[in-house]
Order: structure tokens, then sequence, then C-alpha cells
């Protein structure tokens, strides 16, 4: 241990003391660093290597003061006092980071090592992803996950510029293809899903699709631009051939129930275009996942009753599906028959109010080569409706709606809120597609007196 060479204690020096500064934090360490370099310095000169200056040369600059040129002068003291002046000046400014950086070039070496492998690791796995060699599992692409013991699908979105409406929430088009989109991917992610648009093994085997035959949406506030939402669906029965789809949206943020809907689905042969009983195989597949769990309690929900044709006030003629409208069941979306029940509603109506409830019977299916009409007309204060979510319940009954607090403090007023009957018909002999029910409330203004409904 004594008999240490003098370039080797000066190197154990030098690395002590640039190891010992990497680990400081303070002004007070710092100045001692500073003085460990002038201790470091004056040991040199008394012993005088032949590679002193090389050494001396490794010191760099620090904060722009230039240390070797002290060292050059053989004023080994300044060279520690000018160092220590340096940091006591920019000391508060320096990070152990660039301390680092500037005292260690094989810290940096390590860095650029490090930096070449993550690379070429990258590059190497993106090489193998293009030429099949690893293959990547799409629910790990997907950002939704099994909760409540798998039976519930829980998947996030964020509301895009291009799924927002003038005034800057999302549309009710937006929120339907979300739950679409989380009802078919909950299928996927069971592992009940074939080849089909939802269809499980058992319903390709018996050449079998999914259609909704009924859709029910309340909604309390209308997420934003920028919104993260967190939407739950899961399954429950609905007699003894169908299928009942329920779905909660909440803030992510806070927690807070935006909207609410539920669906009856149908079986439909695929050949004959018919509804069809549900075979045991597929119940079988499916009854596992049924809950006992209700989003929205439609206690003795009525039908939506037909429109009258020679009473409808609004009507817009003409419309037809765009080879984009059409899913892969070859019929179209029943996301695009809500933009068309809407589109025969006055400009006025869409500017002031939003929609808050909707029903929605879906009674025949809408072929590409299909022409459209969509028919409006107001519904009658007498007119009743009743359906309840678990915690919050419409009710409109003699000229009175009862309203959930959210919708009290959005300030619609029972003179204010609207309510239309809706139909969807074909245009060249007048069969249903579809018949619905929207109710209409006030939109919030940021001057709108607040009204509590007790």
């Amino acid at each position: 241990m004594t008999s240490l060479s003098g370039a080797g204690l000066r190197a154990s020096t030098s690395v002590s003391a640039c190891t010992r500064f990497r680990n400081l934090s303070n002004l007070e360490h710092k100045r001692s660093f500073g003085r460990e370099l002038v201790a470091a310095s004056s040991f040199n000169q008394r012993s005088q290597p032949p590679n002193v200056s090389a050494s001396v040369q490794k010191i760099p600059k620090l904060n722009g003061t230039k240390v070797m040129k002290a060292a050059e002068t053989g004023e080994h003291p300044k060279v520690g006092n000018t160092m220590l002046q340096d940091v006591e000046k920019h000391g508060e400014t320096l990070t152990e980071e660039e301390i680092s950086r500037e005292t260690n070039p094989a810290f940096i070496a390590v860095l650029k090592a490090i930096a070449t492998v993550a690379v070429a690791a990258d590059k190497h796995r993106r090489h193998d992803q293009l030429t099949g060699k690893v293959d990547i599992s799409v629910d790990a692409l997907r950002q939704g996950r099994l909760v409540d013991s798998g039976r519930v699908y829980r998947q996030t979105f964020v509301i895009r510029s291009y799924e927002i409406g003038v005034d800057k929430t999302a549309s009710i088009e937006t929120l339907m293809q979300q739950f679409q989109e989380t009802a078919l991917n909950h299928v996927w992610m069971s592992g009940l899903a074939g080849d089909g648009f939802g269809a499980t093994h058992g319903m390709i085997r018996n050449k079998l699709i999914w259609v909704v035959t009924r859709m029910q949406v309340q909604i309390e506030r209308y997420p934003t631009w920028g919104n993260v939402v967190e939407i739950d669906t899961w399954v429950l029965a609905s007699g003894k051939n169908g299928m009942r789809r329920d779905w909660l949206i909440r803030d992510y943020k806070s927690g807070q129930i935006l909207a609410r809907a539920t669906s009856t689905w149908a079986m439909m042969n695929q050949k004959t275009r018919r509804l069809s009983k549900m075979p045991d195989e597929v119940r079988a597949e499916i009854s596992s996942y049924f809950m006992e769990r209700s989003a929205i309690l439609e206690k003795n929900a009525d039908k939506v009753l037909k429109l009258d044709e020679d009473a409808a006030e609004y009507v817009r003629s003409g419309l037809t599906p765009r080879r984009g409208d059409l899913h892969m069941n070859q019929h179209v979306n029943n996301v695009k028959y809500i933009g068309w029940m809407l589109e025969s509603l006055p400009a006025s109506n869409l500017d002031s109010h939003e929609l808050t409830n909707m029903t929605v019977e879906y009674r025949r299916e809408c072929n590409k080569s299909d022409v459209v009409q969509s028919m409006t007309s107001p519904e009658s204060p007498s007119s009743s409706l009743n359906f309840s979510s678990p915690d919050t319940q419409f009710c409109h009954s003699l000229g009175t709606l009862a309203l959930t607090p959210e919708i009290a403090n959005s300030a619609a007023t029972v003179a204010g809120t609207l309510q239309y009957t809706h139909l969807l018909r074909l245009q060249v002999d007048g069969s249903e597609i579809v018949r619905g029910r929207t109710v209409w409330r006030l939109k919030k203004r940021k001057d709108a007196p607040v009204f509590h409904f007790l």
C-alpha cells in the first residue's frame, strides 16, 4: 500500500475527487472539491512526475474558466482558488449531470454505448416485426382490459378533434361508435370472437350474425375535445333468444358518469337475413359472461310509436349510404342511422339544444343501394316517457320533467325541453327502417342562471 507510485497516487486522487464531486449536491461540498484540487495540484508540483502536464490537461473548463492555463504557469494554489471561486460564483447553476459530463469522459462513453445498443435493439425488433419473425398480440396494443372477474370490459378513449362538433364537444355519433368499438373488443378480449363482426365461434358455425334491435342512451354531460373517457361494458340475458349489452361512460379524471346506454341484440341468419333462435352452443359460450347489472333500468318501457307520415313536420329525402357507411355484414352501420335520423331536425334546434335522451328501434336493415327518407315531428307534452337509471330517473308526464341534478344545473327548464318522434323509411316503398324518440335540453350558457328542482 505504501509503495504506490506518484503517478498512481495522482490518478487515484483525481478519480477520487471527481467521483466525490458527482455525489455532492450543495455549495459547501463544491467548495470542498475545489480545495481537494488545490491539494492534488500541490502534490503534483512536489513530485514532478514526467506526465504531470498531461495529467493537468485533463482538468476541463468549468463554466468557461480555463483551469489548464493556471496550472501551466506553476501557480498551483491559484488553480484551486480559481476553480473554487468559479464554483462559488456559478455553483448554484451547475447540475451534477453537467459536471459529470464535463469531468468524466468515461461516463460519456458509457452513455454512448448504451444508446448504441438501444438503437440497435430497436432496429432489430422492428426488422423482425416487418419480416414476420415476431408476432405482436393485438390485445397488447389495445387500451382495454377485463375487470370484475373478467366479465366487464373497460377501455379508455381520448376525444379527438375529428370527433367533436362546432361547440367542441363529442357528437352523439362519436359516443355510439365508442359503444360499438368496446362491444366488439369485449368479445375479442374474452376469447369468443370468430372471424365475424363480433360473432362467436358457435355463431360462425351456424352462419349467424348479431343485429341490434333496440338502443337507448342517456347523456348527462358531453365530453369535450381532449378529454379522456373510460367506458365499461358488459352483457346480460334478454329473453330466451336475445342478449342485452350495457355501457357506462365516465370522465377518466373525475370519475363522473357522463352517459349510460343499454341495447338489445338478436341473432340473424346470414343467408336468409331473418331473425333466428339462439343455438344452445352459442348460449353456452356467452352465458357465463352474463351479469345482473343494469346501466339503465327500463320499467315498463314503452315502444316508440310509429310516426304518422302525414303529420311529420320536418322531412329530409334523398339520403343515400356511402360505401364507407357499410360494415362487414354488408348493411349500413347502425351509427349511420342516428345521423340520418337527426338530419331532418331544424337547424335552430341543433344550435340551441343538445340531445340528452334517445331511444331507437331498428326495424330492418338498409343496403348500399337504398334511398332513405328522414321524418321528424314534435311530441305533445302529454306523451309519456318512463325510463330510469339506477340512481337517476327521467319521467315525463303531464308536462312535468323530473331532471337529474346534472341536467337541472345545465339550466334546462321544463319549457326549454323538447321531444321529437323520428322515422327512417325507404323512400321507394315506405318500409320502416328505424323508429326513434329523442329528448333535448337547452345548452348550458355561461351567463345562464342555475335552476334547482325539488
